[in-house]
């Protein structure tokens, strides 16, 4: 599964290529610091799943899954927010998880690991 990570902290970035690197069968394709370079990175490395710092004070950011589907019909978008409160509008602008900052990294892993699952479990198209 071809992951990209979208933080502006270089040291978040860096702990989630970290323990993700660890997993069999992951691969980070790429990492993007602001919401327009995550755009652009999204089109040129088309992911199957976007780790994205959900920060609610940035008005855009309600736009963004939307737009990331665009360019990449079937990309699966986690949400990531050290601030709890902002699980709801990110599920309901269209993410489709919501980790926490502060959980354990055993509850990222879970919500990563199945999406991987999911993709090998596919049926090849002949």
């Amino acid at each position: 599964m071809r992951i990209l990570l979208a933080d502006h902290r270089t040291r978040v970035r860096f702990a989630l290529r970290t323990l993700l690197a660890r997993q069999p069968g992951l691969e980070i394709v790429g990492e993007a610091r602001g919401v327009e370079d995550l755009i652009v990175q999204v089109a040129v490395t088309q992911p199957d799943l976007v780790l994205f710092d959900w920060d609610p004070g940035v008005e855009a950011v309600a736009h963004i899954p939307r737009v990331l589907r665009r360019i990449c019909p079937g990309l699966v978008i986690i949400a990531l927010s050290g601030r709890p409160e902002a699980r709801h509008a990110a599920l309901a602008a269209g993410a489709d998880a919501f980790v926490s900052k502060v959980d354990p990294p055993e509850r990222l892993l879970s919500a990563v690991l199945p999406v991987g699952q999911d993709a090998i479990e596919e049926p090849a198209l002949v």
